[in-house]
């Protein structure tokens, strides 16, 4: 009876982070078939669904107390860097954020901390995954591996949020190639940003995670479908083929490492 109820109770933790992935899905489907106020809803309500399946399933594989470490880690230092950046202008460049964010916390909107939520976690588990088979130099290559998903879903997002005009660049030249809204000092940002981040979310794995409980598939797929998904809408939707162009290529080489770590 035990071992019964032991059973069920692995499998509604297990699904509980595919449930908030099909939510978020959906939600992001929703996105560039609405406009206005309606669309500032559904951004909301990406971010805050993503930010909790971060946080959920980091709880659920991992333990609470690694689930309230990423919280913590996550929020501070997006606030760290983001308010630093607003001030400075280090490491982005110079950009102000729009008011329809809503309320701030030292300049910086109570969205952008949930919405590095969203991206980190997904980010880590999969630089996780494409170093598993490594035998020497794993975490400096993980958190490497890390920092540029995390950049590389940047790459897809901003461009789509300047769009939807919830912040503009003071100097958005020179950018990526098809990508005029966007300096390449952003992209230099996230990518320290993310080997800090990343670095620090090693650090808090290896010291407070118990041995996963359930597997990583439901974050690891919201995080193909934001970035491929997010591709797909700008190209056939959002008129920005630019970005999409960008998001289908920074992709390859993760899918790449993917099915050559599959046949190894």
């Amino acid at each position: 009876m035990t071992a019964v109820l032991g059973a069920r109770t692995a499998g509604l933790r297990a699904l509980v982070p595919w449930a908030l992935t099909a939510l978020l899905v959906l939600t992001a489907i929703a996105y560039p078939l609405t406009d206005g106020d309606a669309r500032n809803a559904v951004s909301w309500a990406i971010v805050l669904l993503g930010a909790t399946l971060s946080v959920t399933h980091a709880a659920l594989s991992r333990g609470l107390r690694t689930g309230a470490g990423v919280l913590a880690l996550v929020a501070g230092t997006a606030i760290v860097f983001e308010s630093l950046g607003l001030a400075t202008g280090f490491p982005y460049g110079e950009y102000t954020y729009s008011g329809d964010l809503g309320p701030t916390l030292l300049g910086v909107p109570f969205l952008v901390p949930l919405a590095w939520l969203m991206m980190a976690w997904p980010a880590w588990l999969l630089g996780a995954l494409l170093t598993r088979g490594m035998r020497t130099g794993r975490r400096p290559a993980r958190v490497g591996a890390a920092a540029f998903v995390f950049a590389a879903w940047d790459v897809v997002l901003d461009p789509q949020m300047v769009q939807a005009g919830y912040w503009t660049w003071a100097h958005p030249s020179p950018g990526l190639p098809g990508i005029d809204t966007v300096p390449l000092t952003n992209l230099a940002g996230w990518l320290l940003a993310g080997l800090v981040l990343m670095g620090l979310l090693d650090v808090l794995v290896a010291r407070t995670a118990s041995r996963p409980r359930i597997g990583d598939g439901a974050p690891l797929a919201a995080l193909a479908w934001m970035t491929l998904g997010g591709a797909l809408a700008h190209a056939g939707w959002l008129d920005l083929p630019g970005s999409a162009a960008w998001g289908a290529l920074l992709a390859v080489p993760v899918l790449v490492a993917l099915v050559l770590q599959a046949r190894r």
